[in-house]
């Protein structure tokens, strides 16, 4: 039997992302990342759209809206959380992530987590650097691996639905008429 595995291949997918503008320095670097990747693989500039937000903290309504609209096969959650000397990094990293797990399962959408949440500045900017270490690049891999595995798993689930139907329209019930 061969797993299913989700192809780096953009082309004929739809790609939404919602940047965080806080921390923009490291944010515009993600979303460069991002974008760099998604034409690598195949995405038309057309499918792709990007709204940027206030803050990590208002990316899991956008991301919900986005994967609800059913406008994009993926949307992809770009921000920095850069921990400071109060505990709203613990808040706003928490509600950042469970927001946009949520966004996920409601919407049966892949919605990517591409939050950084680091302890300074230099680690937020060495995981928005080079291509090999970008964390906006590697959310947009995962991205359009997601989008193609469900993809699949849409395709199987519509054929194994038609053989049923086909199925049952062939074969008529047994009877229970007495002989």
């Amino acid at each position: 039997m061969k797993p299913l595995e989700g192809q780096l291949d953009a082309t004929n997918l739809r790609f939404g992302l919602v940047v965080s503008k806080f921390n923009e320095f490291v944010t515009d670097r993600l979303l460069a990342g991002a974008l760099d990747t998604l034409g690598k693989a195949g995405a038309a500039d057309a499918a792709i759209l990007v709204v940027k937000v206030p803050g990590a903290f208002e990316i899991p309504l956008v991301a919900r809206r986005m994967a609800r609209s059913g406008r994009f096969d993926a949307v992809i959650c770009l921000g920095a959380v850069i921990r400071g000397e109060t505990p709203h990094f613990e808040y706003i990293s928490a509600e950042a992530s469970r927001g946009i797990a949520r966004a996920a399962w409601e919407s049966d959408v892949p919605v990517i987590f591409g939050v950084l949440t680091t302890e300074n500045v230099e680690q937020a900017l060495e995981r928005a650097g080079a291509a090999e270490r970008n964390r906006g690049a590697e959310a947009a891999r995962t991205a359009v691996e997601m989008a193609n595995l469900l993809r699949q798993m849409d395709e199987m689930d519509g054929k194994q639905a038609r053989h049923r139907v086909v199925g049952r329209a062939v074969r008529r019930p047994r009877s229970r008429r007495k002989r």
